[in-house]
Order: C-alpha cells, then structure tokens, then sequence
C-alpha cells in the first residue's frame, strides 16, 4: 500500500501540533513560537508486503508551516532490504525519492529489515510479516442515531495469537486517505466486524467499485497507525506530546511495515 498523501499531511500536522504543545505547557517563560525555524526531518515511507513486487520505499523531508504540502524528495540514497534468512537486495531509485525493489519477494513469517543511508545518517527498521488473514464477507447494516448506512469488513480472527490490522480503500482505483487500524485484545480467536473507513464527504454511486484491503500487520505499526489515527480525529488542540512511536531509529518520521494483504471488492448496488 502507498499510504503516502495521509501520512505526509498527518506528518505535517504533527509537527506543527508538537511545536504549539511545547509552547503552551512551558509556562514558566515566554517562549516565541517561530513554526518556520524548524530543521527538516527524513519522512521514511515503507512497504513491503505477501503480494507480488516491486515493493517501494519513500524518502522525503518536512517543510516549514508556512510551505505548501509538497514534501521534497531525498535522492541518492543507498536503501537496502534484507530479511532474517539472509537475502538482501539493494533498491534502485526508480524516480525522485523512490526506491523499489526486483526480485525481492514478501513471505509471511519472515523478519525483513530496512537500512537508509542519506545525507550522512544511517536510519533502521525492522518489522515481522504476520499470517495473512482473508475478508470472509463485507456486511452492510445501519447504526448510530440517523441509522446511517455503514460497511464493515467481517473476518475470523486466529485463536491464541496476538494479531493487528489495518484496512485501507481503493474507490474507482483511487488509493483513500481514510483508515482504520484494530487489534484482537478482548476478542481472540473471535468474528470481527471492522468498520471500514469510506471518507464522509465522498459520495458513492451505483456502480462504483471499492477495493477493500484488510493487512495484517505487526505490532509496532499497529501503535503508529493508532496514534496517527488519533491525531487526524483530534486535530492540532490535542496532539500527544510526542512523536507517534515508530520502529525507526535515528530521528526519522514515517514507518516500515511488512505486511500480508487480502482485498475483496465491493460494488455499490
């Protein structure tokens, strides 16, 4: 999946949401809030996933408050991807800040490791691919005090593990910002019914076609989507008072996930 226009928008937001807590909680002085002093930051997107390849990483920076969204790409990065039963591969920059794969090819069970050398700074990150897990129905029902109509995807969950999940839209093709990410704490082993995250402003017509695409994913992503889904909800009055976790290190923003995807699709009646 190329979450890529959410997580660069949410990256933003954060960010200026960071500097504005720090100025309202240190009440001891007066501190003047320049939001466009800040030093850029590496924004690391990366996926790599059961389905067939190329699998691509992102590299970008921040921009200042004051700048349009539009994150500058880092070029002539040396990216690799290994996994733990010693295969690696060196990515090639396919265009400006991406980086795709050849013959690497995603399995379920394997650890898979990212190594990003940029401008003089090693980041790393590692993430495990879980068991995909397979959409068993998509259910349409009413609910909420307007009965408004709303899908869920319904899948078994597998009984004595934990397990995370994340779900994502594609509309007509289009790749949606909206998502939602669960868990099984409380409901292992049992049917789950999760809500899937069709934008409110968007109206679907008769005949429009949506890609539901339920991933498993591990833990560390799990808390980074949990956390920047909290921020898109509350906005900038209410950000966390520090950067979402992630399983990068060396001061990088973003996330590298290995994850198992299934999809069914849906047409609108």
């Amino acid at each position: 999946m190329e979450n890529i226009v959410l997580l660069k928008f949410i990256t933003k937001q954060f960010f200026v949401s960071l500097i504005i807590f720090i100025g309202l909680t240190s009440c001891q002085k007066v501190i003047n809030i320049d939001l466009n002093s800040a030093a850029p930051q590496m924004v690391i997107e990366g996926n790599i996933t059961d389905q067939p390849g190329p699998y691509a990483v992102y590299l970008s920076q921040t921009v200042n408050f004051s700048e349009t969204n539009v994150f500058p790409p880092v070029t002539g990065a040396n990216v690799i991807i290994s996994d733990n039963l010693g295969n690696t591969e060196m990515l090639t920059e396919s265009s400006s800040g991406k980086y795709v794969t050849s013959v690497l090819h995603g399995t379920p069970g394997r650890t898979y490791s990212l190594s990003v050398t940029a401008n003089g700074k090693t980041y790393t990150a590692s993430s495990t691919m879980p068991n995909p897990v397979n959409i068993d129905t998509l259910v349409n029902k009413k609910e909420g005090f307007g009965h408004e109509m709303s899908w869920s995807a319904r899948f078994l969950d597998p009984a004595g593990k934990d397990n995370y999940y994340a779900l994502f839209l594609k509309i007509n093709n289009v790749i949606q910002s909206n998502f939602s990410s669960t868990d099984d704490h409380l409901r292992d082993g049992d049917t789950i019914d999760m809500r899937i995250p069709i934008p409110r402003d968007l109206t679907l017509k008769s005949g429009d076609s949506v890609n539901v695409i339920l991933e498993s994913i591990d833990q560390n992503v799990r808390e980074y989507f949990r956390l920047l889904r909290q921020l898109n909800r509350n906005g900038i009055q209410s950000a966390p008072p520090a950067n979402p976790v992630n399983n990068l290190t060396g001061g990088a923003l973003g996330y590298f996930s290995a994850h198992a995807d299934r999809k069914k699709i849906l047409v609108i009646p």
